[in-house]
């Protein structure tokens, strides 16, 4: 099940939410943190998404299974008047354990939903190249606009490239999902 966080509830789950966090940067996704990244360094990180989640700067989407949190996506909505029609998906991860069970489309075709509901028409993100997101972004119908080499460490340190991607949408309706 995918549910909408709030800030309470994003407090109330940091703890897991952190855990998710160490997880998958332990099996390796470059998701913006290095393999020295302490709980309390996740926990820390999550709660600080309480206050862009609260003033409308922020969705981000919780995937459960059996009680557990197994995936998360964020929606980070451009707030310049100038860009208030796009928005940037980040963050889209899933526990190793729940790989292969469609949580990954489901968290991104929920932020694509999310995205139109909101009037949002233009949605990028950018993902570690050759990486399986990379895959499931393909898939998903969005849009390579190019490559950017030793853009971000993985969790190793080592310097790696990053593809950029873009999908369209019309303004209250969602993106097609393959």
């Amino acid at each position: 099940m995918i549910t909408e966080s709030t800030s309470a509830g994003l407090l109330a789950d940091a703890d897991e939410l952190a855990d998710l966090l160490l997880t998958v940067v332990a099996g390796g996704s470059s998701v913006g943190f290095l393999a020295t990244l302490t709980h309390a360094e996740a926990v820390t990180w999550w709660r600080g998404l309480a206050a862009p989640l609260a003033n409308g700067a922020l969705t981000l989407w919780v995937a459960r299974a059996e009680g557990r949190i197994v995936g998360t996506v964020q929606l980070r909505h451009g707030t310049m008047p100038n860009g208030t029609h796009r928005a940037e998906v980040a963050k889209l991860m899933v526990a190793p354990s729940a790989r292969g069970w469609g949580v990954g489309r489901r968290l991104l075709d929920t932020a694509e939903r999310g995205a139109a509901r909101l009037g949002r028409t233009l949605l990028v993100l950018d993902t570690e190249t050759g990486s399986p997101a990379e895959n499931l972004y393909r898939s998903a119908g969005w849009t390579e606009v190019g490559r950017i080499p030793d853009f971000a460490a993985d969790p190793g340190g080592a310097l790696r490239p990053t593809t950029l991607f873009y999908k369209l949408a019309t303004a209250g309706t969602p993106p097609t999902v393959p």
